[in-house]
């Protein structure tokens, strides 16, 4: 599967962007979905993933109550809202694909895990 990820760009502090990643190549609805970001100098972190049907979802504790993560798999899509940004928020993201079966939050948290990555897009909060 191909995945293209964008909707980056620059805000201010407190700021709301919507990050879409469309897929293509294979069945969306086979892959649980991911969200990850790598900022300078970081190791690349797991942000949001939600379920091959939706209907579960799982935040990193620094994306509670501030992100929301979607999918549409009639478009092949998968959406990340964040609001209420910070520059701590600040790095590229990326979408990815895994094509397990389980919901094991310790491996679907994991990077190493995702089969496929789209190409990141930049998300730049100033204070």
């Amino acid at each position: 599967v191909q995945l293209q990820a964008s909707g980056g760009g620059s805000v201010q502090a407190g700021g709301s962007l919507r990050l879409s990643c469309v897929a293509s190549g294979s069945t969306f609805n086979n892959y649980i979905m991911g969200w990850f970001r790598q900022a300078p100098g970081k190791e690349r972190e797991f942000v949001a993933v939600i379920s091959r049907g939706g209907g579960n979802t799982y935040y990193a504790d620094s994306a509670k109550g501030r992100f929301t993560i979607s999918r549409d798999n009639a478009k092949n899509t998968v959406n990340l809202q964040m609001n209420s940004l910070t520059p701590e928020d600040t790095a590229v993201y990326y979408c990815a694909a895994e094509s397990t079966v389980w919901w094991h939050i310790a491996s679907i948290t994991t990077a190493r895990k995702y089969d496929y990555w789209g190409q990141g897009t930049q998300v730049t909060v100033s204070s």
